[in-house]
C-alpha cells in the first residue's frame, strides 16, 4: 500500500548516531484504503495524513513526505525544517494541477528533526507530537483545527472536543494555498525522553493519560508503536492509525556522558580557575616587578638602577636596566658591606626606582660633604 510506505533519505543526509525508533500505520476497521503517510529517515521522522477520498489523500500524503524527506535539514533547524515543509506544500498544490491526484486533495504534516537533544518540530493541521519527560506525558504542538479553536475561546471543553460532529475540520492543511507555513517547535531534550508522532485516528481514539500509561513502558520503540495502534483499533478504528515513536538516548548513557560532562568541565574549570589565578598572579608579579628596583655596579664599577627583581623565571629575565647613574663606587667612600651588597649577583634591593635614585643621590651628598669637611680640615690644617 502506497500511504503505508516508508520514504528513504537520501545519502547525504546519512548520520551515525541515530535515536532508536519504531512506527505502525494501519488502515483501521472502517475505511478501505489508507491515507496516512509516514518516514522514518533519521533524524528526520513525520507523519501525514491525506484528505480528499481515493487515489487523493493517500498521493498528498505521500507526495508531501517525499518532498519533505528530500528537502529536510540533517540538524534541528527549525527555519530550514519550515523551508522542507512550504516546499512540501508547493508539490501538493502542483501536483494537483499536473493531474496526479485530484483537485482539492491535501494533507497534514507533523515532522521532527531528532538531533542528538536538539529538537524541532514543524506542524500543520492536527498530526500531533507528544514528548513524553520524566514520565509525564505533554502535547509539543497544537492542532489547527475548528474545535482546538473553539476549546482555546472557552466554547467547549477538550471532552466535547472529542465527541463533536465537526471536529474531523481542519483549519490548516498542506495542498490547499500556497501561503500556508507551519507552526515550529523547538525544544532541547534529555536522555530518556520519548517522542510520539501520530495521525488524529489514534489522538481521537486514545485518552492522553492512555497514551501515556503505554509510552510509560519499558519496552522498545516498535513495541510501543505496535501497542498504540492496535488499543486505538480496539476503540473502534474508525479512522486511518498511523504512529512514530522515537526514544532519546538512555539514561545510563545519559548519565555517564553528563558525569563525562561535568568531570570535564570540572577540570577546564579548575584550569581556568588557576589560569586566572595565574593571571593574576601575573599580573600582580608584574605590577610589583614593574615597581620595584635594585643597584648594582658594571664591569666600570658604575652603579646602576635595575627595574624588578635579580634572576629569572622559566628563562625569562625578571628585571631590565633602567638607567646608569654615572657614579662610580670608587666616587663614594661606602662601607665595604655596601660595596659587597652592590657587587653581590642580587645587588642591593630597594622598593622603587625613585628610591634607588634617592639613596645614590645621598651617597653622593655624603660624598661631597665628607670631601668638603675633609678639604675644610686640611684648609685649617695648613694655616697652623
Amino acid at each position: 500500500m502506497a500511504a503505508a510506505k516508508k520514504a528513504q533519505r537520501r545519502g547525504r543526509h546519512a548520520k551515525v548516531d541515530f535515536p532508536e525508533y519504531g512506527s505502525r500505520t494501519d488502515v483501521g476497521l472502517v475505511r478501505d484504503h489508507n491515507e496516512d503517510s509516514l518516514t522514518v529517515a533519521p533524524p528526520v521522522f513525520a507523519v501525514a495524513d491525506g484528505m480528499g477520498g481515493h487515489a487523493a489523500g493517500e498521493v498528498a500524503s505521500e507526495i508531501a513526505i517525499q518532498t519533505l524527506v528530500e528537502n529536510a535539514p540533517d540538524t534541528a533547524d527549525g527555519d530550514a525544517l519550515a523551508r522542507a515543509v512550504v516546499e512540501a506544500n508547493r508539490a501538493v498544490i502542483r501536483a494537483a494541477v499536473d493531474g496526479r491526484g485530484k483537485q482539492g486533495m491535501g494533507t497534514t504534516m507533523t515532522a521532527a528533526v531528532v538531533d542528538g537533544v536538539r529538537l524541532v518540530v514543524a506542524q500543520v493541521g492536527d498530526s500531533r507530537a507528544y514528548l513524553l519527560h520524566r514520565g509525564n506525558l505533554q502535547r509539543i504542538t497544537r492542532d489547527h483545527s475548528l474545535v482546538a479553536d473553539m476549546v482555546e475561546a472557552g466554547e467547549i471543553t477538550e471532552e466535547q472536543a472529542r465527541v463533536h460532529p465537526q471536529r474531523s475540520v481542519i483549519t490548516r492543511a498542506l495542498g490547499s494555498d500556497p501561503r500556508t507555513l507551519p507552526d515550529i517547535y523547538e525544544m532541547t531534550l534529555e536522555g530518556g525522553d520519548r517522542l510520539l508522532l501520530c495521525s488524529d485516528g489514534l489522538s481521537s481514539m486514545i485518552e492522553d493519560d492512555d497514551i501515556q500509561s503505554v509510552l510509560v513502558r519499558r519496552c522498545d520503540p516498535q513495541l510501543c508503536a505496535n501497542i498504540l495502534v492496535n488499543e486505538a483499533i480496539k476503540a473502534g478504528g474508525f479512522d486511518n492509525v498511523t504512529a512514530v515513536v522515537i526514544d532519546v538516548k538512555g539514561d545510563e548513557e545519559t548519565r555517564v556522558k553528563k558525569a563525562r560532562f561535568r568531570s570535564r568541565t570540572g577540570a577546564i574549570i579548575g584550569a581556568l580557575a588557576l589560569l586566572a589565578v595565574l593571571a593574576a598572579t601575573a599580573f600582580g608579579s608584574y605590577a610589583y616587578l614593574n615597581h620595584v628596583a635594585f643597584l648594582t655596579v658594571d664591569s666600570n664599577n658604575e652603579i646602576v638602577v635595575n627595574r624588578g627583581l635579580p634572576g629569572e623565571v622559566f628563562g625569562i629575565q625578571t628585571y631590565t636596566l633602567d638607567h646608569k647613574t654615572g657614579v662610580k663606587t670608587s666616587d663614594l667612600d661606602l662601607p665595604q658591606n655596601t660595596i659587597d651588597r652592590l657587587t653581590e649577583n642580587g645587588g642591593m634591593r630597594v622598593d622603587s626606582v625613585a628610591d634607588a635614585d634617592s639613596l645614590v643621590s645621598t651617597w653622593k651628598s655624603q660624598a661631597t660633604s665628607e670631601k668638603t669637611q675633609d678639604d675644610a680640615n686640611e684648609g685649617k690644617g695648613g694655616d697652623k
